[in-house]
């Protein structure tokens, strides 16, 4: 069930926490265009490990409130300052966590911001095109490319590419395949489950709620600077990634893992971005290892 935080500067944060209350907490950074609704392959594997998912739609998406200065001046490390008001609502002081796409910039974030608080962080994510050795788009399907050329060129240009493809919101679990199209290679086709695409469409239905602006204002924030430094980053990080994946090409994750201080790397042949869920199992250990974190019950 999800329940509604207010922020310092009078925003609203629609929150997710699943799980036994006493379990050690996880927060999950969805992708991009997402919202947070009820995600039961990670629940039913954290739960396994002694884990309390605890998730959020960042703002535009689902029920909380775009930042207003969201097209022109926000950063991926607001959201761990978002995340850090989200826990403290929830009364919980250390947390593991883990990104997932356009989430995981905002794995890294807690990881650099929030130190000591964050445990260990996992992400399967896009690197900083601000930083990147190379264009981003190399390595990524059609879709993505035009996304991100959209992107460089401007708030107009990025609002009108969108405005196009805001049908998307109101895809059906059986349409998540061909919504995809050459995002979804066949590995990641062969990988989509009942439960995985039931997720998928609930989450992008949930991401469309207030319409564009919360895909808008992710897009955004994954090309300029990210607000920290990952050279700099203390807490244990791991990158995983699959080389077959065509939305966050593999590449990134081989520029991440030589970047972002001390990271652990597990690149994966064969994998794609879909499928490499059905390693989540694995991620988790390692995720809860990097942390110190002994499962309970």
């Amino acid at each position: 069930m999800a329940v509604l935080v207010q922020t310092a500067d009078r925003r609203t944060l629609e929150v997710l926490d699943t799980g036994p209350a006493d379990a050690f907490p996880l927060v999950y950074h969805h992708g991009t265009p997402q919202g947070a609704v009820a995600f039961p392959t990670l629940e039913r594997a954290a739960a396994a490990q002694g884990l309390r998912v605890v998730s959020y739609s960042r703002p535009g998406y689902g029920a909380s409130t775009p930042r207003q200065d969201g097209a022109t001046t926000a950063q991926v490390a607001d959201d761990a300052a978002d995340t850090a008001t989200v826990l403290d609502h929830l009364g919980i002081g250390e947390f593991l966590t883990i990104g997932w796409s356009g989430g995981g910039p905002r794995a890294l974030a807690c990881a650099a911001l929030l130190p000591g608080r964050c445990l260990a962080a996992c992400c399967v994510g896009i690197a900083p095109a601000a930083e990147y050795d190379g264009d981003i788009r190399d390595g990524m399907a059609e879709e993505n490319i035009d996304e991100y050329t959209a992107v460089f060129a401007g708030v107009e240009a990025l609002e009108s590419f969108l405005d196009v493809r805001k049908g998307f919101f109101g895809v059906t679990p059986d349409q998540v395949a061909a919504g995809l199209g050459a995002l979804a290679p066949p590995v990641d086709r062969a990988a989509l489950t009942e439960e995985l695409t039931d997720y998928l469409a609930a989450s992008v239905n949930a991401a469309g709620r207030q319409g564009i602006v919360g895909w808008r204002d992710d897009d955004l924030t994954h090309t300029r600077p990210w607000g920290f430094d990952l050279r700099a980053i203390t807490t244990p990080v791991s990158i995983w990634q699959g080389s077959l994946d065509t939305m966050v090409p593999f590449a990134h994750a081989r520029w991440l893992a030589a970047n972002v201080a001390g990271a652990q790397a597990h690149l994966i042949d064969g994998e794609g971005h879909i499928s490499l869920m059905s390693r989540v199992s694995a991620i988790l250990d390692d995720l809860r290892s990097l942390g110190a974190v002994l499962p309970r019950g």
